[in-house]
Formats: structure tokens, sequence, C-alpha cells
């Protein structure tokens, strides 16, 4: 919120989701100003290794929620996503980018 300025009014945390009849939950959503997803983050624990599997979690998260970015951390290790939509993939980023109100 300090370093990324995304507004805390606008930050989420573990709500459910129903994807295929399945409830899963989702651990961090920042939604935009008008309401769509700018980012999804699926924390995990520091012993736990990111691996494809994380990605391809976070992955079937997303078909529900279609975030802009994506973030994956064990508070160690972080990894950002930029989702494309048209080429149906995601381009890893240095950083995550700042909070700009739409």
């Amino acid at each position: 919120m300090e370093e990324k300025l995304y507004p805390k009014s606008l930050i989420n945390v573990e709500k459910k989701l129903t994807i295929n009849n399945l409830v899963k939950r989702y651990d961090v959503v920042v939604y935009n100003s008008d309401g769509s997803i700018l980012l999804m983050v699926e924390c995990k624990a520091p012993e736990v290794t990111i691996s494809q599997h994380t990605f391809d979690q976070i992955a079937r998260y997303n078909l529900a929620l279609n975030a802009e970015h994506l973030m994956v951390t064990n508070g160690k290790s972080h990894y950002f996503c930029k989702m494309d939509y048209e080429q149906e993939c995601y381009h890893f980023l240095r950083e995550l980018p700042n909070y700009t109100n739409k």
C-alpha cells in the first residue's frame, strides 16, 4: 500500500470464489476504482517452493476473476505477471505497477 500506492479500501482478502462448481479461496485481490480487478495475489508459506503448480493454481483462479496482474509469493520469493488475454498467456514483470486510478 505504501510503496505502490494501492488504496486500502480497494484491497480484499481471503474471499471465496467458485470455479467449475468447486469452492476455492483467493488470498488477496486489489480492485481498480471501476470495480475491475487490478491484481490477484497467491500467498504461500515461506517453506513452500514456488513452482509451475503454483502458477497453474493462480491461473485457474484467474479464469473466474480476469485480473490485469498476478502475483505469487512465499514471503521470500515474489513473482509478478501481466496478463495478455489476446495471446492467452502472462508476461513476467520485474515489479508490480504503481496504482493508477481508473
